[in-house]
């Protein structure tokens, strides 16, 4: 039996802390939520529910993407209550892709940029997922979005891809985001698994790239948390992973930390 002082061992209690992670802003460790709206995954859809989250989950929280068609589908004052909230905590929030790409093929750009101003969201994401750009439309469209004073959040890759992705593609429009200052991309979770069940050698080679620190990698909130436990232990606790739920940060966070049986309680690994 522990015969020390019942003070000392709440004295120490009160120093106990979990393994440091870098705080927000972050440049690595990113944690990228997708807000799914009234949905089974997550307490999104309305700002009473999102509070509570952030309440407990804000400060492991860097990123939030309204999932695209609920700009459209969920009213807009309670879209503008979820886009305030999330401000109101720090958590920068911009708005999916897809609705760009069919702003875009619809030539409408113009309406779905008035849309996300009466939202208040000054942030858009411009994906491929079902669009193709030439490199010199790509580049014109994110310069008119810079212009108008939006910041742009770029995503690589198709929802349905034939081909695995070339790294070295991937190379150079990184360099065009670079050199327009965009500092983060996001991987189509598509692109990642055809890659890595056709070329897994080259799906190992991605974190050897000079960008790999800024890039986002797409998981599946379907496969939690079993392949967010297998991309930590392959890229490391780290890693920036997108599309996790609201309802799954905290315990995504815990992960990063080495708590769970979905990585092996490794928090003791060092002990």
């Amino acid at each position: 039996m522990d015969d020390r002082p019942i003070n000392h061992i709440a004295q120490a209690q009160n120093t106990l802390i979990l393994p440091g992670r870098d705080t927000k802003p972050r440049r690595k460790g990113i944690t990228s939520v997708i807000d799914w709206g009234p949905d089974t995954f997550g307490w999104g859809g309305s700002d009473i529910g999102i509070r509570t989250a952030l309440e407990c989950a804000s400060d492991y929280i860097d990123f939030v993407k309204i999932f695209a068609p609920n700009l459209l589908l969920v009213p807009e004052q309670t879209m503008q209550k979820a886009v305030a909230c999330y401000k109101e905590y720090g958590v920068s929030v911009y708005a999916g892709g897809i609705m760009f790409e069919y702003a875009y093929r619809r030539n409408e750009v113009d309406a779905f940029l008035q849309l996300l101003r009466r939202l208040d969201l000054d942030a858009l994401e411009v994906s491929e997922n079902c669009v193709s750009l030439s490199r010199d439309e790509r580049m014109k469209v994110i310069e008119l979005l810079q212009q108008q004073g939006f910041k742009v959040v770029y995503e690589y890759g198709a929802k349905d891809p034939d081909t695995p992705l070339l790294l070295e593609d991937l190379d150079a429009v990184i360099a065009d985001l670079h050199n327009v200052g965009i500092d983060y991309m996001t991987l189509e979770q598509s692109e990642l698994d055809l890659l890595a069940s056709e070329k897994p050698a080259e799906m190992a080679q991605l974190k050897s790239r000079e960008w790999f620190s800024r890039t986002l990698i797409e998981a599946d909130p379907y496969q939690f948390p079993k392949q967010h436990a297998s991309m930590l232990t392959e890229f490391g606790s780290d890693v920036n992973l997108a599309n996790i739920t609201l309802g799954q940060a905290l315990r995504l966070e815990g992960m990063r930390r080495g708590i769970g049986r979905a990585v092996g309680y490794s928090i003791f690994h060092d002990l």
